[in-house]
């Protein structure tokens, strides 16, 4: 399916377009970076380079970062590892800086058994922000991402996020609404590293029963994006989800499923570029 042959569902919330943004707060800006450790690590193919930074004691984070120009993009995968924001890597890069984490205890990477919880991650991945003096970040999470990504929001008190791009998102506890782990292919399963790392920051419940209210604290324009066919967390859910946001736009893809970015790019990039381009 392409962006020319899909039949895109639109469901606005509070939206009121770009004035809207008016009255949000200047965004203060640092002069200088906090330093932090930096290890080199071999090139990824063709296209960028891995480095790994250490932004508190003990705690290592393999981190993909390409690209150059503004705005900054922050990418967060799902529970499916990394894989799953490639095409999103290759969309932005052309245009502007990457910065793409492994979340710790994924493909391998390690975990400090005192680095629990969305939080730890949404607290570590804007101090990151921080340490590299980016704002006006537009942050992108698919799926456990997603929820990564909105907690980060709700915590932005640096007002380093501009703009946030949920797909196929968990994260809230919505009634009526369970979360459905998908059954992988034998020869894609996931590897038990990964699966213990994903539960060890969403427990055996998958989800945060205080999140959607919170949600209302947000102040960046916000867009979900749904593949109708998601079989994870369906649309119902993801409308819901939209609905807590003050200034949010909600999308869906006919024929996608629970990873829209891999299943068609084409349709899910020209949703986010739309976006942009009008907020």
């Amino acid at each position: 399916m392409t962006a020319a042959s899909a039949r895109i569902v639109r469901v606005e919330f509070g939206w009121n377009g770009p004035d809207q943004l008016a009255s949000c707060p200047a965004r203060p800006r640092l002069t200088a970076p906090t330093p932090i450790c930096e290890v080199d690590m071999p090139t990824h193919p063709a296209r960028t380079t891995i480095r790994t930074i250490q932004p508190q004691h003990e705690l290592d984070i393999a981190l993909v970062d390409t690209g150059k120009g503004t705005p900054p993009v922050l990418l967060l995968h799902g529970g499916s590892g990394p894989h799953g924001v490639t095409t999103l890597i290759d969309h932005f890069a052309p245009t502007s800086r990457v910065l793409a984490p492994t979340h710790p205890g994924w493909n391998g990477t390690a975990r400090p058994a005192w680095f629990t919880g969305v939080d730890s991650l949404a607290s570590t991945y804007l101090d990151i922000l921080e340490d590299e003096v980016l704002d006006d970040v537009i942050v992108i999470g698919t799926s456990f991402g997603g929820w990564v990504a909105s907690e980060m929001a709700v915590r932005d008190r640096g007002h380093r996020i501009s703009h946030l791009v949920l797909l196929d998102a968990i994260g809230p506890d919505i009634e009526g609404h369970t979360i459905a782990m998908p059954r992988p292919a034998p020869d894609r399963g996931l590897a038990e590293s990964d699966v213990q790392a994903s539960l060890a920051y969403t427990g055996t419940s998958m989800s945060d029963p205080k999140l959607l209210r919170r949600l209302s604290r947000v102040s960046v324009p916000a867009l979900l994006i749904w593949g109708q066919d998601d079989m994870v967390v369906p649309v119902a859910f993801g409308e819901k989800y939209a609905a807590a946001f003050p200034c949010s736009r909600f999308e869906t893809i006919p024929g996608a499923g629970h990873m829209p970015a891999l299943q068609d790019p084409d349709t899910t990039f020209t949703l986010i570029d739309t976006f942009l381009a009008e907020t």
